[in-house]
């Protein structure tokens, strides 16, 4: 295999994680991912995002020091067996006739570098261009061609081949970076002092600890924005050419100019985070800005604890390239295009952990694709990385997308704790990207957690004597350990002082039981409804049905929604906008349709039970939508 990337090069916020993007970080380590692993070696302020509300969306993050996490990821990737690393700028893709028992009009067969040598052949090729897809830097007035400051343009060829050759749509996103501020210069007294949690938890299921020691992480601080930054806003709009674009920006980390054009007279959040453990910068999370140095110094002066602040690297804007993912399969390979996958910001997402989960998965079926075997999804019922992926596919983007707890449906049953649990053991039997440790791991967890659960649910008093164990809780009724577990004011440890020869073997899974406790009956409840809604969303829809006309009462609107987007099953096509109700079950009896049709064409004399039904799915194409 051959992979072409910046090698462990950290997004301009040096962190990992966060509410959604920490359950994708969760996600990605249980499929044996290392973002992780990295972010547990390289990590020097770790904190649970959102602790005051429950475990299912806590948000694990860190700060990390980009030179650590640089370090570990080019000795884990420089170190795996088979793989090799070229460094280069890709200028083109080889493209042929596509394999004609395969579906698709074209088929990538490898990629041009742009230092003019031999072509390099692959099966499968995974695009992951991050926000430097024919990228422009903005600064003020001025416009100049990259994706990252100090580093070189992209080639154009790319977009021009995918645009022109493979007749892709094509959109325009922006994003931007922060000024990087001189530490020394920062009056942090001025500022509220925030500490890291003590102790830190890690991100891989594998570590029970990080390499940071509690007392050597290091703090972040939270100042806010003043009247004067938004006065420099307002007059400096004129001298900033980026923010008048119309390119769409991020809703969910804007520049602070489109914070104070959008809500105007408040005061703003601004984070002064590290940026490493023997770096002099700190980088003022909230204050992404384009406009020219001179007004960003302005600007930052402004905030008091940053009145004499100096800044090493100025902010800027980007403008980049990304293919509207609607094109794409639930295999995140384009739909028209064999092997070629695509993954990351190239998709229209944010960050990186979205990145990395995409990633992940693109790899995982281009892989799959070399060796003609068969595509593998994830549902959005099982996994945010599944909720991530048919986000993208079924509904696209119109702004770069980040990933929230609130878009998952059933986010009591997909929490952090629980991610080994729902993906190790798939990632291993089923999909084949774990490793024979990790899996042997998540079974002696598996294992461990079920007897654990056992024993507390074999652990039945009366009141009385649920009172003689635990003086200080009031027990109303006769319950089991798993019962009395759910109370607020009840810890299994609490519980194992109390029955010692039956739950003390379990003392390492702690925090997890008391998480299962909590959430029983609700993950109860999700089970059934998500059976229910599997039965139904998994069912597939044929890639060539003609949806303009298709016998079935379905709005102009509807068609042409379905045609363009082309969902693979029809849970995606539940989740379409302008997609009612009514069309889903059209689309539900056609499709059954078909199916007993299909089964009808293998059986020499079908009976008349089977031409009853044909007659009545005929009948439904005419109800009334």
């Amino acid at each position: 295999m051959t992979f072409f990337f910046f090698l462990g090069a950290l997004s301009c916020n040096p962190s990992l994680g966060g509410v959604g993007k920490g359950q994708l970080v969760k996600e990605v380590d249980a499929l044996d991912g290392l973002c992780g692993r990295a972010g547990d070696w390289a990590g020097i302020h770790f904190s649970i995002l959102n602790r005051r509300k429950g475990p299912a969306v806590w948000g694990p993050r860190a700060q990390l020091d980009r030179e650590r996490y640089r370090k570990f990821i080019q000795s884990e990737l420089l170190s795996t067996p088979r793989l090799t690393v070229v460094e280069g700028s890709v200028e083109d893709l080889l493209v042929t006739e596509p394999n004609p028992e395969e579906p698709g009009h074209h088929k990538v067969t490898g990629i041009r570098l742009e230092n003019g040598s031999d072509p390099i052949s692959a099966s499968s090729v995974i695009l992951t261009t991050g926000t430097f897809l024919t990228g422009s830097l903005f600064m003020g007035q001025t416009m100049s061609p990259g994706g990252r400051i100090g580093d070189a343009p992209s080639s154009a060829g790319l977009s021009r081949t995918m645009r022109e050759r493979l007749g892709l749509r094509i959109g325009r996103l922006r994003t931007g970076t922060p000024p990087r501020i001189v530490k020394d210069s920062v009056d942090l007294a001025q500022a509220h002092l925030h500490l890291p949690d003590s102790p830190p938890t890690p991100f891989s299921f594998l570590n029970t600890h990080t390499r940071c020691k509690p007392e050597e992480q290091l703090p972040c601080y939270l100042t806010y924005t003043t009247p004067g930054v938004e006065r420099v806003v307002q007059e400096s709009l004129h001298l900033n050419c980026h923010i008048q674009q119309d390119a769409k920006g991020p809703r969910y980390c804007p520049s602070i100019e489109s914070r104070v054009l959008r809500f105007p007279g408040r005061k703003h959040q601004v984070w002064l985070e590290p940026e490493g453990v023997t770096s002099d910068l700190l980088y003022p999370q909230g204050l992404s800005m384009t406009m020219p140095p001179d007004i960003q110094l302005r600007l930052i002066r402004e905030i008091p604890a940053m009145h004499r602040a100096e800044i090493h690297t100025p902010g800027y804007g980007v403008q980049y390239d990304f293919v509207c993912p609607t094109q794409l399969s639930p295999a995140l390979q384009v739909k028209s295009t064999q092997g070629l996958f695509l993954a990351g910001q190239i998709n229209g997402t944010t960050g990186y952990e979205e990145a990395a989960a995409q990633g992940l998965w693109a790899g995982v079926n281009a892989a799959r694709w070399a060796l003609s075997m068969p595509a593998v999804t994830l549902s959005r019922t099982e996994s945010y990385i599944g909720v991530l992926i048919d986000d993208l596919v079924s509904r696209g983007v119109t702004e770069p997308y980040r990933m929230f707890t609130s878009r998952a449906e059933f986010r009591t049953s997909l929490r952090p704790d629980n991610a080994d649990l729902r993906l190790t053991l798939k990632g291993f039997e089923e999909v084949g990207c774990v490793s024979s440790l990790r899996y042997q791991e998540a079974v002696r967890v598996r294992d461990s957690l079920h007897e654990a659960l056992a024993a507390l649910q074999s652990l039945v008093l009366s009141s009385p004597n649920w009172k003689k164990k635990l003086p200080d809780i009031h027990i109303c009724e006769a319950k089991n350990g798993m019962d009395v577990l759910q109370y607020s004011d009840v810890s299994f440890e609490m519980l194992a002082s109390a029955f010692p020869e039956c739950l003390s073997p379990y003392m390492e899974f702690s925090q997890r039981l008391k998480i299962e406790a909590v959430y029983k009956r609700h993950c109860d409840l999700q089970r059934k409804e998500i059976a229910r809604i599997q039965k139904e969303e998994n069912m597939s829809l044929p890639q060539d049905m003609d949806y303009i006309s298709l016998p079935v009462s379905l709005s102009n609107e509807a068609r042409e929604i379905l045609d363009r987007v082309r969902p693979s099953t029809l849970g995606a096509a539940t989740r379409l906008q302008g997609i009612t109700p009514a069309a889903i079950v059209h689309l539900l009896h056609y499709v059954r349709c078909i199916g007993q049709k299909e089964r009808q064409r293998h059986r020499s004399q079908p009976d008349q039970k089977e031409e009853r039904k044909e007659d009545l799915c005929a009948s439904s194409a005419s109800l009334p939508q």
